[in-house]
């Protein structure tokens, strides 16, 4: 344990830090991206507050499935990679937010092909992660059904990144979700969770018994993770929480400099590597492209960084999904 003088000069060194991280040219310009996107969000926040009506987004499916009128990209995707163009993509939305932080990330997926793009939506007064974990499952399973794929990706934002991870991780949901993208999610917990006294908010603090049961051993998890985390997060505490660094998970950990907390859904980086992840992946889980990184090798690019242990790597996945 640090005695009070170590622990002070830590907490000096980190605070230097973070004043020089949002003084450089990268941190002002990700500050202004952030609080234009804010504003901007605000807006659109009440729009999200609504379900999606299943009529609607039947008839979006069905009309993504026609190659009449799809501009190029849509239509490579169609053509090159079919059950990579219709793997559901569900997004999970972060604390006292809503499916509305997603405008643009999914408005970019469909413009690149992908047909399923989905959200969930769960209650701003939510107090368990187990039980929105649980809601969340319910919907992957639904959705599989519905669709006829057998696993699903999930991209999930801040806190809703933990609960798709502890539905994958503790509830069997590995079986269901191929690939999980989180953005800015802690997953050692955060210190400003202290700041707020609400249950599910306690949760999120890095003694907690949810982010206790992550760092359990968990073996025979089928599901490989992208962690996207910034160096400019205002509320993750430290900021490598956003890692995921789990012995036995199969995760590729992407740093983004310069993006804000709020800004992680927007930044066109973000975008693009999910985008070419989930559409240049084989059944078992591995790149199929030449240039694509796979999840585990990424030391060849600038800002990824390799899981820390080869535990998850080589596994036999099963069948990723079956078309219609």
């Amino acid at each position: 344990m640090l005695d009070p003088r170590s622990r002070l000069l830590r907490s000096a060194r980190t605070t230097r830090r973070g004043v020089e991280t949002v003084c450089s040219p990268a941190g002002l310009r990700g500050t202004a991206t952030e609080i234009a996107w804010i504003t901007a969000h605000s807006a659109l926040y009440p729009l999200g507050l609504s379900t999606e009506r299943r009529r609607d987004k039947a008839r979006e499916e069905l009309d993504r499935f026609t190659l009449s009128d799809l501009p190029p990209m849509q239509r490579g995707l169609l053509m090159g990679d079919v059950v990579a163009a219709g793997t559901p993509i569900i997004l999970v939305h972060g604390l006292v937010d809503n499916r509305s932080i997603f405008t643009l990330l999914r408005r970019a997926l469909r413009r690149r092909g992908f047909g399923r793009v989905l959200t969930f939506n769960y209650s701003p007064f939510a107090q368990d992660i187990r039980t929105v974990a649980a809601h969340l499952g319910q919907l992957v399973e639904r959705t599989c059904e519905e669709t006829g794929y057998e696993r699903v990706h999930v991209v999930g934002h801040s806190l809703g990144g933990i609960i798709a991870r502890y539905y994958v991780q503790r509830l069997g949901g590995d079986a269901h979700v191929h690939t999980l993208c989180t953005l800015g999610s802690p997953h050692t917990g955060t210190l400003a969770a202290h700041l707020v006294p609400r249950k599910v908010v306690k949760q999120l603090r890095p003694d907690s018994d949810v982010i206790l049961e992550l760092a359990e051993p968990a073996p025979g998890v089928r599901t490989r993770f992208v962690a996207f985390w910034s160096d400019l997060d205002q509320l993750v505490v430290p900021k490598r929480s956003g890692r995921i660094d789990h012995p036995d998970l199969a995760t590729r950990n992407v740093l983004l400099r310069g993006v804000g907390h709020m800004s992680l859904p927007i930044d066109g980086r973000v975008v693009r590597e999910i985008a070419g992840l989930l559409a240049h992946l084989d059944e078992d889980g591995i790149t199929v492209t030449a240039g694509v990184t796979p999840i585990d090798i990424a030391a060849s690019l600038p800002g990824l960084i390799p899981a820390p242990t080869a535990a998850g790597r080589g596994r036999f996945w099963g069948r990723r999904a079956a078309s219609r």
